[in-house]
């Protein structure tokens, strides 16, 4: 579309601005396009709570358009959960009505003297006052604004409650998904924002629509053809595979093998759970599983739990009732809380209540033992009312640290971003993956590994040489593929693999950089390193919990695998040097004058 909307909620003004040719050519759109605005407009020492911290919301070349999955956007932040650079995407029905209003992307600043909320319609801002819904949980917020503004089909991403009591692992909610890592919720309510609301008229304009139409027809047999397992199962289907193979994420990963994991499996949540099966914006797929709580304590809890979420708020803090899981997932949505991060720092506090390290003094009363569903659920509602020993567990891994400091061994996370539902000495690639994320231990930003190195196994799960190269060729092909606006799960159906092919890009917008996208990746993960070493961040950054390094995983078929930080460096090194940054993390000027880097 060619242009952003600026919005001062300081002065509660607006502008279009703009955005150079160059930089689509370099950054694409969506994620290379909020790295390359936040380097630009950010110094190193702002406030992620400040006023002049900023949110830089960014659509991208396919977002939108009559292709499958065109609903990814992306945006960034300075995290106030790591306190470093975060780039977080979601999916929902926002990024694509953006572009049908004539924009690629909004940048917000400032801060306004009252909570509002912005409703943008054939291209103007509306700012309109949210005091009334402060208080409203997410799907309440959503129905409100819906009704108000007289459009019921409004698109609407919006922080909750648990972001207005200063909760750090706040998320953003778009209808139904997320912005789920790094706390950009508790961003907007630092700002006074509560919501965005996004009229649904409007037309993209593409370069070939009939070729894209053709394309469309051949990428949906091809999603029906392969991806039937996630129309089943979800991203659930994973569970059994990480368990089977040891790589489970387990009681705050003191193990990689769980016993109750027969009531989390895919087949057991869908003959006793789900309800049907739900699709995003334009997905052939539908990988979303709703699933609804029949009976017990938790009836009538309806929510649709990814793989993370399960693996996370499940076996991670030892629960293996599912309605318990359930219920905690309805409960970080309503109150718009990062379910990944939440379910990491309860497990933790779980292991220092069965150490002692927390008694029934400092969590109220509450049981903290792993298993414990109900407390779990419990806890969850008490942080997002920022009340009891919730507040305390609100403020994330950072604030924890400072607080309690004897208690960091057993937080499990990189540059204070929480792991994900996968055990690193299970599989070595995937601590690489963690380590180097451009925004902490990170799956998506830093690199699924589990295809190549658990299903296909074309690579050796064990070894270190080679997953250097195996961690960057993912991460560059993760960072065009957020940039492009399409989801990872339909990708390939159009040719977007670590081996671009295809004809979409250019039906769509009539230029061929297909053959540019894996170096675009690239540069896009350059930038983002030159804004991390920039706020600080050196290879003693990126090295994994000295739980990783130090013990031994006690059973399974993973047994006895450790990955030292001798292990380590053997993979960093390869990296870095693949990366052609410098033995501390940093990119070299010859280095980044051969990518083109710097806008």
């Amino acid at each position: 579309m060619g242009k952003l909307l600026r919005i001062d909620l300081t002065s509660r003004s607006c502008k279009e601005e703009a955005i150079p040719v160059d930089y689509y050519k370099k950054y694409l759109g969506g994620r290379g396009l909020g790295a390359c605005y936040y380097y630009q407009e950010l110094t190193a020492d702002v406030d992620p709570l400040s006023p002049e911290n900023k949110i830089f919301i960014f659509t991208s070349p396919l977002t939108g358009l009559p292709l499958p999955s065109t609903t990814k956007f992306q945006l960034a932040t300075r995290s106030p959960e790591t306190g470093i650079y975060l780039c977080t995407n979601s999916s929902g029905f926002v990024g694509p009505y953006l572009k049908r209003n004539g924009f690629d992307g909004i940048i917000v600043e400032g801060r306004a003297d009252e909570p509002v909320y912005l409703f943008i319609k054939q291209g103007q801002v509306e700012f309109k006052n949210a005091s009334h819904l402060v208080s409203l949980s997410t799907g309440e917020t959503e129905k409100a604004i819906q009704e108000e503004i007289g459009n019921k089909r409004a698109a609407v991403m919006m922080a909750g409650p648990a972001a207005f009591v200063g909760v750090r692992v706040a998320n953003v909610m778009v209808g139904d998904r997320s912005f789920g890592r790094g706390g950009a919720g508790l961003v907007m309510a630092s700002k006074n924002l509560k919501a965005i609301a996004v009229d649904n008229e409007g037309e993209i304009p593409v370069f070939d629509l009939q070729k894209l139409k053709e394309i469309n027809r051949e990428a949906v047999r091809k999603a029906h053809e392969t991806r039937k397992g996630h129309t089943l199962y979800g991203t659930n289907q994973y569970t059994e595979i990480l368990n089977e193979l040891g790589c489970y994420s387990v009681k705050n990963f003191t193990t990689g093998v769980f016993d109750g994991v027969e009531t989390i499996s895919k087949d057991y949540v869908t003959n006793h759970f789900k309800v049907k099966s739900k699709a995003c914006f334009r997905c052939p797929v539908a990988c979303a599983q709703v699933c609804e709580v029949k009976e017990g304590p938790f009836k009538g809890m309806v929510v649709d739990p990814e793989y993370e979420t399960v693996g996370l708020l499940g076996a991670l803090c030892g629960v293996s009732d599912f309605a318990a899981i359930i219920a905690a997932n309805r409960l970080c949505d309503d109150y718009g809380i990062d379910t990944m991060s939440v379910g990491n720092i309860i497990a933790y506090a779980m292991e220092c209540y069965e150490r002692g390290i927390f008694t029934d003094e400092d969590t109220g009363g509450l049981k903290l033992t792993f298993g414990n569903g109900e407390a779990m659920v419990e806890l969850i509602r008490q942080i997002g009312e920022g009340e009891g020993f919730g507040a305390v567990l609100g403020s994330g891994f950072r604030g924890l640290a400072y607080r309690f400091p004897h208690t960091a061994r057993y937080m499990m996370h990189v540059k204070w971003m929480p792991f994900a539902a996968y055990e690193p000495r299970g599989f070595y690639g995937m601590g690489l993956a963690y380590g180097t994320s451009s925004r902490g231990a990170c799956h998506n930003v830093g690199g699924w590994t589990i295809r190549d190195e658990l299903i296909s196994k074309t690579y050796d799960r064990f070894a270190l040489e080679g997953k250097g190269e195996l961690v960057k060729r993912i991460q560059d092909t993760r960072a065009y593929i957020d940039s492009l606006g399409i989801c990872t799960v339909v990708r390939s159906t159009m040719g977007f693999h670590d081996n671009p092919q295809g004809e979409a890009f250019v039906a769509a917008t009539g230029v061929d950089m297909t053959p540019e996208l894996m170096k675009i990746g690239e540069r896009i993960y350059a930038l983002e390193r030159l804004i991390l070493v920039r706020e600080g961040i050196r290879r003693c950054d990126d090295y994994l919990p000295l739980r990783t390094m130090e013990e031994p995983l006690p059973e399974g078929p993973a047994k006895g695998s450790v990955l030292t930080k001798k292990m380590y460096d053997v993979m960093l090194d390869e990296y870095y040097r693949l990366r052609r940054w410098d033995e501390n993390g940093i990119p070299t000027p010859e280095g980044l004058k051969e990518m083109e880097v710097l806008p």
